[in-house]
């Protein structure tokens, strides 16, 4: 028989370490559902490190060294990362309308579909949170998380930070 107090006790747990794991298991959650979705919808093989390269190459475009600062690496990690891109067909190397002698890394339409099919899957993942806690607790779950961030919730170099 199971001892529902024992159980209890497990799950309303209050071990300090449990608190940065539950929150990296609810982004493990949301990434994995965001990249099945994407994979039966054209990106097979995006991986969720490529999300922070491709908005650190952004609308407009950026050099590999831009890249680089914008993800918290080295412009040699930054080339790398834009040759994985590249041969995946997300990004493409232009010469720079404002300067001859520079190269701008670009997102195709190919990268630009990634990036708007990922944006409406995570529309689509926060409404299943929605359904499931209900809106009123989700707000409040976003807004606390928002007062608990300092400097704000997005961080382009995330992807660095775990490696680097």
């Amino acid at each position: 028989m199971v001892d529902e107090k024992k159980v209890n006790q497990v799950v309303e747990s209050r071990n300090g370490f449990e608190l940065p794991l539950l929150l990296f298991a609810g982004f493990r959650s949301i990434i994995d559902a965001l990249h099945r979705d994407l994979a039966e919808h054209g990106h097979p093989r995006a991986r969720p490190a490529y999300g922070f390269a491709l908005q650190a190459v952004g609308r407009d475009g950026a050099a590999i060294s831009e890249i680089g600062r914008r993800l918290g690496v080295s412009k040699q990690a930054a080339g790398k990362t834009v040759e994985k891109l590249e041969a995946l067909g997300y990004v493409e190397r232009a010469p720079d309308p404002a300067d001859g002698r520079r190269t701008l890394i670009r997102l195709t339409p190919h990268g630009e579909d990634l990036l708007t099919r990922s944006a409406e899957g995570f529309d689509r993942l926060r409404a299943e949170w929605a359904r499931t806690l209900g809106e009123e607790r989700l707000t409040a779950l976003e807004r606390d998380l928002r007062t608990m961030a300092p400097g704000g919730a997005f961080r382009l170099d995330a992807a660095g930070w775990f490696t680097g």
